[in-house]
């Protein structure tokens, strides 16, 4: 296993470093900050520590913490497969043969889907509404988010106040902690606590119960919010003078019954005076400090036992925090992050615009050139990750750990045709490896569920996943056959992690991958069928998410995105398998499938084949928000601009057909594909339009919309695809730069290989290189065409300036 990256400070760099104290302008690189308090969720600043999550809302009249606790869904342990299925597929099969896409859909509809039809939806946790006496209108007025401490502070001054709060989501104490400070006046408030509500959400295509957006209206700055939905059993009681226990049951799910109890507790510590009041709630008085820690937990053990006990989960967390000064919790979360945050840095340049409220950026972004903002946006999204996915933790879902309803957008769950892999995108290449280990948790329990849908829905051996998954890992078809019946999500999770395991090289991760990649390819190896024109091995049923083509269906055989994942799977559990001593039949029978794979197809248009048939001119969406058949361009890497250059311009030619306008995330992915074909410019203008304001909220969450956070990872991994790629065996030295950016410095960033790297470059050429990894590595760099081998020394070191670059092919350097 290769040690972390070393922090070492590049030449002429903006001198981000972290052991150097950090100037006021370094502190301002990563902060967003407003002038005014947030009056909706999508302005409040977002807090997390993997497990817990929280909205800091920034008011002065009353403060709103939004909590969320990573495994409060909906239903219980449960099984969706339909063990008619089984059945239906030859005929299903059949009729897709023979272009009777109609017949094909309503079979599929009626006799392969899971039953429940619909997955179980994360939940909110509910509100903490802190309401404060006498407050008045504020003389001055700040509220902030560092990503470098993950600490949301408000500082607000009137007539007889000067107030402080500061709000952090602890992992090594696993509390949400708010402190208040008073330098003048004192402090008192009110504690209540609200249960989750059914929220309402704005979108062009969510159909959900509403479509308008929840707390739209502008908040003045005494305003109290009304009481919401609270759920029957949601029981609050003073468990002793200085702390309140909430505890109550989660949702039910769709023909799922709630099997999830859970508590929340509130605990101060202040040099003030605590009571309860009659309404049973907290009230602290004559303070010039207060703590509050708040935990949470559920009773689930894991996807089959729900037998925990969160009450005494609570009481453990805030008793223990309690012991501890305010300065301690504070210093040791500092500590925690810094941790994985401070491994990376980037300078893209400041021009006036770094000055002003983060807000205010956002509102002109695609107006102008912002280059400190993109590198705020990148260090956000690592932050993100950061925050809503940590090693024992549930994965980052739809919303990351977000989520202010009990009906969100999409039930908020693993979206596994393209969201939650692309929640991943960057976590290697951004120092952020250990971040994944819960998506590699997930993926082999869904092999454990996903095997029996395979037994049971398909007669194969080996595990499946469709488009999603929930808490519980249904592994079935749902929502219906157009955009459930697609067999690769698992496939490409498998692929994802291979991607990680290629960053890091760790032999023990390999250990835990290969099962999953060899289960995943003899699902492939059962059900794969030949192509009635002879074409080759083709998926059927499925479709190419979430697509329609042109014969009133998205049912199909052989979509092009299956077969380019399937090449993926295929090679790399070979690869695997042969690192890890397989059994050789087996390996060789995985390479002969892949062989067998319909050939990727470019159509009459001169477009890359979405489908099997050249159908893409017929299809009713031209511009849909899924890019699925380029896939092979990003994240994959077989159709690339070394290799397969007639493909790409196929490829390049399907993107602009679909146009750069697209949801949130559609944006993202269209971002990576333009960067990955090495098109900076034309990259650097759709993350322009990714940070405007139609697609990124004032708090700088990914606007779909609604929020989903998906294309917030999904704009950070382009930003870095644009700057060094790492596919072919090569390493790509700023392949995608744009002429904006044409001076800058990134360090610490993992490319394949398990190397760490730090580039620095002036007027669009590199004028530094600095290279980490196992002694004795050979690396092949290129730059503009030109390629070099580089040797690590004896120390995994390597170091070159920028005349290195102007030379064809030099000699190894170590």
């Amino acid at each position: 296993m290769l040690a972390a990256a070393v922090a070492v400070p590049l030449a002429g760099a903006s001198g981000l470093t972290a052991s150097a104290p950090r100037r006021a302008q370094e502190r301002a690189d990563h902060l967003l900050w407003y002038r005014r308090p947030a009056t909706r969720w999508e302005e409040a600043l977002p807090l997390g520590n993997g497990r817990l999550g929280a909205m800091v809302f920034g008011r002065v009249g009353q403060e709103r913490l939004q909590l969320n606790e990573d495994t409060l869904w909906a239903g219980a342990p449960y099984t969706p497969d339909n063990a008619e299925a089984l059945a239906a597929l030859p005929e299903v099969r059949r009729l897709l043969d023979e272009g009777r896409y109609k017949e094909a859909t309503d079979l599929a509809s009626a006799r392969m889907m899971a039953r429940p039809l619909w997955q179980m939806a994360y939940g909110s946790l509910g509100d903490l509404l802190l309401d404060f006496d006498g407050a008045e209108a504020p003389r001055t007025y700040h509220r902030e988010l560092d990503l470098d401490t993950a600490i949301a502070t408000l500082r607000h001054e009137s007539a007889s106040v000067s107030m402080r709060r500061e709000a952090f989501v602890s992992a090594p104490d696993q509390v949400v902690v708010l402190n208040l400070q008073a330098a003048r006046g004192r402090i008192a408030f009110e504690l209540a606590c609200r249960g989750p509500r059914k929220a309402t959400y704005a979108s062009p295509d969510y159909q959900g119960s509403a479509t308008v957006l929840v707390a739209d209206q502008p908040v003045d700055w005494m305003q109290r919010e009304e009481a919401g939905f609270e759920q029957p059993d949601h029981v609050k009681v003073a468990d002793d003078q200085g702390a309140l226990l909430v505890t109550g049951r989660n949702e039910a799910g769709p023909d799922t019954a709630p099997g999830l109890t859970y508590a929340m507790r509130v605990k101060v510590v202040t040099d003030g005076r605590v009571e309860v009041t009659p309404e049973g709630r907290l009230r602290v008085s004559g303070a010039r400090n207060a703590t509050l820690l708040i935990a949470a937990a559920t009773s689930y053990v894991n996807f089959r036992d729900t037998s925990g006990d969160p009450v005494a989960t609570v009481r453990r967390h805030t008793e223990a925090a309690a012991a501890k000064p305010y300065a301690a919790l504070r210093r040791d979360h500092v500590r925690d992050h810094q941790s994985l945050y401070r491994r990376f840095t980037l300078d893209l340049g400041r021009t006036p615009a770094a000055g002003r409220p983060t807000d205010e950026r956002i509102a002109a972004a695609e107006k102008s050139d912002d280059p400190a903002l993109a590198a705020l946006y990148l260090q956000y999204g690592r932050y993100l990750l950061i925050a809503s996915s940590r090693p024992g933790t549930q994965p980052a879902n739809l919303q990351g750990i977000w989520n202010e309803g009990v009906n969100p957008p999409w039930g908020s769950k693993y979206t596994i045709n393209i969201n939650t892999e692309m929640n991943y995108w960057p976590a290697d290449a951004a120092a952020l490896g250990d971040c994944v280990e819960p998506l590699l948790r997930m993926v082999e329990e869904l092999a454990v569920t996903g095997a029996q849908t395979a037994r049971t829905m398909y007669g194969a051996r080996g595990w499946v996943a469709h488009h999603n998954t929930d808490l519980w890992r249904a592994a079935a078809p749902i929502d219906g056959p157009l955009w459930g019946l697609w067999p690769c999500g698992g496939a490409w999770l498998c692929n994802t992690l291979w991607d990680h395991w290629d960053h890091q090289r760790d032999a023990a991760l390999l250990k835990r991958l290969y099962p999953l990649l060899e289960g995943a390819s003899q699902f492939f190896l059962d059900t794969l069928v030949k192509d009635k024109e002879g074409r080759g091995l083709v998926t059927s049923p499925s479709i190419s998410p979430e697509n329609w083509h042109p014969h009133g269906s998205s049912l199909c055989a052989g979509p092009a995105m299956d077969r380019q994942i399937l090449r993926d799977l295929f090679d790399r559990t070979v690869h695997a398998g042969r690192l890890s001593g397989a059994d050789a039949d087996f390996l060789d029978r995985v390479a002969a499938a892949r062989s067998a794979l319909a050939p990727d197809r470019i159509g009459r248009q001169g477009q890359l084949q979405e489908w099997l048939e050249d159908w893409d001119a017929g299809a009713p969406d031209q511009q849909h928000r899924h890019v699925s058949h380029l896939y092979a361009v990003y994240p994959s890497s077989q159709i690339n601009p070394r290799d397969t250059p007639e493909l790409l311009n196929a490829a390049k030619t399907s993107l602009r057909q679909r146009g750069d306008l697209a949801t949130g995330w559609g944006t993202a992915w269209r971002l990576c594909l333009w960067a990955r074909m090495g098109e900076g410019d034309h990259a650097h203008q759709v993350l322009k339009t990714l940070l405007g304001p139609q697609r990124t909220y004032p708090n700088m969450l990914d606007a779909h919309p609604p929020f989903q956070i998906d294309g917030n990872f999904g704009g950070t991994a382009g930003m870095l695809e644009m700057l060094v790629q790492s596919w072919g065996g090569e390493v790509h030295l700023l392949p995608a730069l744009p002429q904006a950016w044409s001076q800058g410095a990134v360090r610490g960033m993992r490319v394949r290989g398990g190397l760490d790297l730090d580039i620095e470059w002036r007027d669009s050429r590199p004028v530094r290189l600095s290279l980490r990894g196992p002694a004795g590595t050979k690396i092949l760099l290129r730059h503009e065409g030109r390629r070099m081998t580089v040797m690590l020394d004896h120390r995994g070191r390597a170091t070159l300036d920028g005349g290195a670059f102007s030379r064809q092919s030099p000699p190894g350097i170590g």
